[in-house]
């Protein structure tokens, strides 16, 4: 089996000997260079060619954001960002990084040995899968749907993992202040979803917030399920729907996951849903939106052209479970095509 090629950027000399000696334990990867900013890296990536690239955000001469939106043009690769709690993250999301995860303290040796273990080395074989041109789309503004039915008693279910932070932006900045109450799982670190939802809320028409228990669907609002030890499931209580926010095992190594929202709209929504599953590597909610599909609600997957990873689209897919399978920029439309008819 080929060695995935590993470039370590990091201006702390410890945490990146650390990172390297880590990485390097697992057969499969091979750390071929370390850099300590990102001329440095530029050069590793020229001489040593790597597979994948892990990178710090706050870098000397210059820092991670402006790196990767210089690198990508010129030197597309898949890039794992490794940064503490930052809504920079997402700007290194929009400027092409496949994914992100929390630095853990140098000083806690067995957490940040299962950090690499149970977190690093999973997104960085995941990463390796990409499709680096998927990565950033430019999808032009569509005409403005509109929504002829009253949208109080409809659900839009959207779920996600790699590459998802800008698929479910994408997707969601389309949609108008008419349309029905949103839930939305995108697999995240505990902290970043609600600088997630305040980044979507900031850009987008619909508002957009971090879900508690309690908090009510409401149309023109998206609920972002809190990353952490939580699932999201929605309810149905005096006819209003609701969000519980419970802590739980891990479903399909999420939590949340997909799949319990998912099952979660089947059963208290059915066929007064539209269920969209995005990018990510796996199967969770597959199941799920199968759940959802068979309880008369509608479904829509991404397609393997636009996807950055297409994993869970695709087993769902595969079980029958999407009714439509969309182009990235087709799905709001399709979304308000599947509501209207309801």
């Amino acid at each position: 089996m080929r060695q995935i090629k590993v470039l370590v950027v990091d201006d702390s000399i410890v945490f990146r000997e650390l990172l390297v000696q880590n990485l390097n334990k697992d057969p499969a990867i091979q750390v071929v260079g370390a850099a300590k900013d990102p001329f440095e890296a530029r050069d590793a990536i020229l001489k040593l060619k790597p597979d994948i690239m892990t990178l710090d955000i706050e870098l000397p001469r210059m820092n991670g954001i402006e790196f990767l939106r210089k690198l990508m043009p010129q030197y597309p690769l898949p890039v794992i960002v490794i940064s503490s709690l930052s809504e920079k993250v997402f700007d290194a999301m929009s400027a092409g990084a496949v994914d992100f995860v929390a630095k853990p303290a140098v000083s806690n040796r067995a957490q940040l040995e299962d950090f690499i273990r149970n977190e690093l080395l999973v997104k960085i074989k995941i990463a390796s899968t990409a499709k680096i041109s998927n990565i950033k789309q430019t999808i032009m503004k569509q005409e403005q749907q509109h929504l002829n039915v009253k949208g109080n008693n409809l659900i839009v279910a959207i779920g996600a993992s790699t590459g998802g932070t800008e698929a479910i932006f994408d997707v969601v900045k389309e949609f108008g202040t008419d349309i029905p109450g949103v839930v939305v799982v995108q697999h995240m670190p505990p902290g970043f979803t609600a600088m997630y939802a305040k980044r979507l809320n900031d850009q987008c028409r619909i508002r957009v917030k971090e879900a508690e228990t309690g908090d009510k669907v409401l149309p023109g609002q998206a609920l972002i399920a809190p990353g952490g030890d939580r699932h999201m499931r929605l309810v149905k209580v005096n006819g209003v729907y609701q969000v519980e926010c419970k802590a739980a095992p891990k479903v399909n190594g999420h939590c949340p996951s997909v799949e319990v929202l998912f099952d979660s709209v089947a059963k208290a929504a059915g066929k007064n849903a539209v269920g969209i599953i995005l990018t990510g590597m796996g199967g969770d909610g597959a199941k799920g939106l199968l759940a959802m599909r068979k309880a008369g609600a509608r479904t829509i997957g991404q397609d393997e052209s636009t996807c950055v990873v297409y994993g869970m689209p695709k087993v769902a897919y595969d079980i029958g479970a999407v009714e439509y399978q969309e182009k990235l920029s087709d799905i709001p439309k399709r979304t308000y095509d599947l509501l209207n008819k309801m």
